[in-house]
């Protein structure tokens, strides 16, 4: 009896707020909160690991929040240009940005003209997954292990090393490695990550920071070697692989989530069953069980607790990223 009256008084709360959404009135212990379409904007292409997570929810979203949810990717502009749009949007629950944190976090320290602000344009929903990073080297590599690497690495005058992406959160974490050890590693950033496998296989790249469902499959065929990674504990499919913190360098530890977004001035009912809805999705064992199979490990958070996770990794990405003197100038 609770349930449905906190769901009946959350669905006038959301058609007042919104200025007469229509709102089915038998859609009061069940169906959707909205009674039309609801856009998911995915600032990355479709094929990759983070679009089969926006569609993973978007599915099953159908009927729990909007009678249907539409995946769309606007990719481009380094990823900047689906947030844009996703700012624009009305403000009515029927449009939500999916986004990596970097954009959220490292963006505003990285370019000049960012052309939107992550805490004046948009209300943090909830994470959805995290992830993690991989220092792999290639199968041949004389170094066994990342203690070896570093012996190998402290001989050699110049190392070149890839990652995923220019100002990326891989990027950084190399930076803070660079300098806790005194490495000289230079940067170069791979979009195609069969291009970073093949020069790293080739001998022309040293290593590669990948995220962890990138490097998986590889590290256990054999092809490359991987070092140790950057999540808090080991990764249950890689249980040989372990973590810095484990090596004894903790401030390597890093993880990125996916997260959802919703307009600033998104009225606080639609914030809260967007997440409403979405958490019931991610309690599913079925989904659970997707996400694992693509090295993404579930998040749960209020609304509240995704907001103050957003600002503690602003505080403590600010100062690493000032210091590299990274910046683009767009």
């Amino acid at each position: 009896m609770e349930r449905t009256t906190t769901r009946r008084a959350l669905l006038r709360a959301g058609a007042a707020g919104l200025g007469g959404l229509a709102v089915p009135r038998g859609a009061l212990a069940q169906g959707p909160l909205l009674d039309r379409p609801a856009r998911l904007i995915m600032n990355f292409s479709a094929g990759g690991v983070m679009d089969t997570v926006a569609r993973l929810y978007a599915e099953r979203l159908r009927g729990q929040y909007a009678p249907q949810v539409i995946v769309d990717n606007r990719p481009g502009g380094a990823a900047r240009i689906g947030v844009e749009l996703a700012k624009t949007a009305p403000a009515d629950g029927a449009t939500f940005l999916m986004s990596p944190e970097t954009m959220m976090v490292l963006y505003p320290f990285i370019y000049r003209n960012l052309r939107y602000d992550p805490q004046r344009d948009f209300v943090p929903v909830t994470g959805l997954s995290s992830f993690g990073f991989g220092w792999l080297v290639d199968a041949n590599h004389p170094a066994k292990d990342f203690h070896g690497f570093i012996e190998w690495a402290r001989r050699q005058t110049e190392i070149d090393y890839a990652t995923p992406a220019a100002g990326s959160t891989p990027h950084f974490v190399s930076v803070i490695m660079a300098q806790a050890l005194g490495l000289r590693l230079s940067h170069v950033p791979y979009r195609e990550m069969a291009m970073a496998f093949a020069d790293l296989n080739g001998g022309r790249i040293a290593a590669y920071m990948s995220v962890i469902g990138t490097a998986a499959e590889q590290h256990r065929s054999g092809r490359v070697r991987l070092l140790a990674v950057t999540m808090p504990q080991r990764v249950a499919t890689l249980p040989d692989v372990p973590t810095f913190a484990e090596l004894g360098f903790p401030q390597f530890t890093a993880d990125e989530w996916y997260g959802i977004f919703l307009p600033a001035g998104t009225p606080q009912p639609m914030v809260a069953g967007l997440h409403g809805a979405i958490a019931r999705v991610a309690a599913a064992p079925e989904m659970r069980a997707s996400l694992l199979k693509l090295e993404q490990y579930p998040v749960e958070t209020t609304p509240a607790q995704f907001a103050e996770r957003l600002r503690a990794e602003r505080a403590r990405w600010e100062p690493v990223v000032r210091s590299s003197g990274y910046e683009v100038a767009e």
